[in-house]
């Protein structure tokens, strides 16, 4: 009996590991697509031998290898860290950024400029394989365009293989968020007073409708809630590691 109780509770645990690594892939004939959620604005993607790293910051990368590529979407200190992208670099790391970013890394990390390749808004970039394509973010409201002025910082829509991601950044419902189209899966942000309400990123994803929805960057709002506000016939996944 004691014997059964225990494959029984290994039975458990070995389903409730496998379905927690399933919310962290996104399936693809192309290559599977495998996230891994540092925190906050932070984040890896894993493409067939393809290592993509989003906003890395902190001491969580000290023992991480050098990925291949690298996206910065702004000069704030939870998207933009001179030393952590001074520890990850390698030769033949490239680090994709707005032109924003070149400003702070002329003052902060000359070192590292010949890895930096700056994309502008509406941009993109074809390596390793991959497309990237620069998307604006900026805020919208009058009492929130301190934060984040049109121009400045980049979303990114990544293409790999047959796969689009779509990655907000820091921003508000903008037109351009509602207009994507084809998006497999989104990452989407929202806080304030810094980017957006529940509401109003829901109402943008309901509007472009991406398979998948990864809220992340929404520390002090209610992701329940934003879950709530989805349409039924988009996956809602709630990592741990973020908040």
């Amino acid at each position: 009996m004691y014997i059964i109780n225990f494959l029984y509770i290994c039975l458990l645990i070995l389903i409730s590991s496998t379905s927690l690594l399933a919310q962290n892939i996104i399936t693809s004939n192309t290559g599977d697509v495998v996230i891994s959620e540092i925190g906050h604005a932070s984040f890896n993607i894993e493409w067939n031998d393809l290592t993509i790293y989003v906003d890395p910051v902190g001491e969580a990368y000290q023992d991480m290898p050098s990925p291949n590529l690298i996206l910065v979407t702004d000069i704030h200190g939870d998207h933009y860290n001179a030393d952590t992208l001074m520890s990850l670099r390698s030769p033949t790391t490239i680090i994709i950024a707005p032109n924003a970013v070149m400003g702070e890394v002329f003052q902060t990390a000359r070192e590292i400029t010949y890895s930096l390749q700056t994309l502008a808004n509406g941009e993109t970039l074809n390596m390793f394989g991959a497309s990237i394509e620069a998307i604006p973010m900026y805020n919208l409201t009058d009492e929130r365009l301190m934060y984040h002025e049109p121009g400045r910082g980049n979303g990114y829509v990544l293409t790999l293989g047959d796969t689009r991601i779509y990655i907000s950044g820091d921003t508000e419902d903008i037109p351009e968020m509602r207009g994507l189209e084809n998006i497999d899966a989104a990452f989407i942000c929202f806080n304030l007073p810094y980017t957006m309400t529940e509401n109003q990123a829901a109402s943008a994803v309901n509007e472009f409708s991406p398979s998948i929805v990864f809220p992340y960057h929404y520390r002090g709002s209610d992701v329940e809630l934003f879950e709530s506000l989805i349409d039924s016939g988009i996956e809602v996944r709630i990592l741990d590691n973020w908040y």
